[in-house]
Order: C-alpha cells, then structure tokens, then sequence
C-alpha cells in the first residue's frame, strides 16, 4: 500500500556529524530518482541535469547515485525509492559530513524526492515496521538543494493512487527546492491545453540548465 511511501527514516532517531572523512568523500553527492519506466540509472532528465550541474563546479568532486527503485507503473512500489534515497542520504551524512548532499527526480522520481523531505507523516498514514518517520531535522543543513521535474500534482497523484500521501516539501528545504513544471505537463499542471510531449521535454527545454544553475549556486552559498 501507498502507505509505506511515509518509511523513509530508519530509527536513527539522530545523525551523529563526528565522521571522520577517510578521503573517499566527494564535495558533492546528487542523489537522483529517474521517471516511470526509465531503465535503471539516472534516466535522461537526470543525466542532463547531472552532466549540466558538474560542467558548472568546476574543480568540485562530484558523485552520482541513482535511487533504486523499480520505476513501474506500480506506484505503490515508490516506497522503495523513498527508503533507498534515504537510506543513502543518512549514509552520506554519517561518513562524509562535509559533503553537501543534493537531491533530485524526474516524474515519479520527484514524488520520491519530493517525500523525503516532508517533515511530518499526515494523520492516518502507518510506518511500516522499523521505520520511525521522517528524517532527523539536522539532515536538512547537509542538503544544499533539492531539484524537481514534472512532480506530480496532488490532482494526478489522486489519478494513480487514491492511497497515496499528499507531496509536499518540508519547510527545511523550501527555500533551497526549485520545483520545475513544463507548461501544459499534465502530471504537474493544473492548467488546461495538457501536452503529454512536454513531460518528456526537461532534458531538452532547458531546464535542466535552470535547475543546474540555481543548484550550483547554493551549493557555492550565492543563493
């Protein structure tokens, strides 16, 4: 069930930020979700994104980890990909604490992105057993940004999962989230004239590049 979407915390109640960095650290680390029925990896919006962010770093080291999860038409299964993004975000922080982390998704992807971040569980949703609820608030200072594309709108959310939580961005990483929604995407507008061409034109209509752009400049603290 849609419920196991919320099971994104272990029951590390509290991140511990005395790691020592053994080297193997990157100044960076993007973690991204792909869209519905991308095969495994980053899929093309995020590969576009991630080759357009790192072209603007520079000289900062950069790691990629793309989210595992089975990016079905199933959306139920999600829930994998909000525990493995998780997972991998607590991780990150635990050994490399100096890393800024950034979190990413396209379609399906963004909803899982978009979740983890949440900063309560919505009355009447269960945790699936070993799962304490959202991420400790100090993880929100080692995530520089949050990118979206095509999240789904609450209206289509409702569309493929009646079960499924409302997507909404805690307010930790509001003001470091740039949410990207094509004109006429149907699984993120609200408007009319819906194109199912524009949901699949982020890697093309340049906002990956505007997304790139904002990323870059919070991770360089310019934003």
């Amino acid at each position: 069930m849609m419920t196991t979407l919320l099971g994104w915390a272990t029951t590390t109640s509290a991140i511990s930020n005395a790691a020592a960095d053994d080297g193997s650290c990157t100044d960076v680390e993007v973690v991204f979700a792909r869209g519905t029925l991308e095969p495994p990896g980053l899929g093309a919006t995020g590969q576009a994104f991630t080759d357009s962010l790192t072209s603007r770093l520079g000289a900062t080291t950069v790691d990629v980890y793309p989210v595992n999860y089975p990016a079905s038409l199933d959306f139920s299964q999600a829930a994998d990909g909000v525990v493995d993004a998780a997972n991998k975000v607590l991780n990150t922080v635990g050994s490399c604490p100096s890393t800024k982390i950034v979190l990413g998704g396209y379609s399906q992807g963004a909803a899982i992105a978009a979740y983890i971040t949440a900063a309560n569980v919505p009355p009447g949703y269960a945790l699936p057993e070993g799962i304490s609820g959202p991420l400790p608030p100090n993880v929100a200072r080692h995530v520089a940004a949050v990118a979206l594309f095509g999240k789904p709108s609450n209206g289509f959310l409702n569309l493929v999962d009646h079960s499924a939580p409302p997507i909404n961005i805690g307010p930790l990483y509001g003001n470091k989230t740039i949410d990207l929604c094509a004109p006429q995407d149907p699984v993120c507008s609200s408007g009319e004239g819906f194109s199912r061409a524009a949901h699949s034109a982020y890697r093309t209509n340049g906002m990956t590049d505007q997304a790139a752009d904002f990323t870059a400049a919070t991770i360089n603290g310019n934003h």
